[in-house]
């Protein structure tokens, strides 16, 4: 059985990454990965699962994300089962990105769920995997593709 100390470990953990992401505090969130993580993005992007070093996952986010005008990433619902240095943990989630644009509406949304998997280390839970099940999405799909080709083109 796992304390409620780890339990709420686990879920300030997961709700760190959404909050870093969307303040832009890109050093910090490098904080809440472990140095390898499983990530699964199939259900948006199609192609597959991969794995990707912490360092790599923030300069990709950051890349991408920091390239609309703001997000918002909600998480909610957590279920949380830990494992003794395991855990995964299952989560509502919604994502709101803002670009304003001249072709189309500014936002794009998705929802859906996130399973997460922690392990514990020395400095506490860290994220080692990701999937993100996307259900529904509303708005400017083409939002995505724009700060892609702009992560792109800064890259060059």
């Amino acid at each position: 059985m796992s304390s409620a100390v780890d339990r709420l470990d686990i879920i300030e953990t997961c709700t760190r990454m959404g909050w870093y992401i969307d303040q832009r505090e890109w050093e910090s969130l490098g904080d809440v990965f472990s140095d390898e993580i499983k990530l699964d993005y199939t259900s948006l992007n199609g192609g597959e699962p991969g794995t990707v070093t912490g360092k790599e996952l923030v300069a990709a986010w950051s890349g991408l994300l920091g390239n609309f005008a703001a997000t918002q990433h909600l998480l909610s619902n957590f279920l949380v089962d830990v494992q003794g240095d395991t855990a995964v943990t299952t989560a509502m989630f919604q994502a709101t990105h803002r670009m304003p644009n001249d072709h189309g509406g500014p936002l794009w949304t998705l929802g859906g769920t996130y399973r997460i998997d922690l392990e514990r280390t020395p400095g506490g839970w860290r994220i080692n995997g990701i999937v993100m099940t996307t259900t529904w999405a509303d708005g400017n799909q083409h939002l995505f593709a724009r700060a892609a080709a702009q992560a792109e083109s800064s890259n060059s």
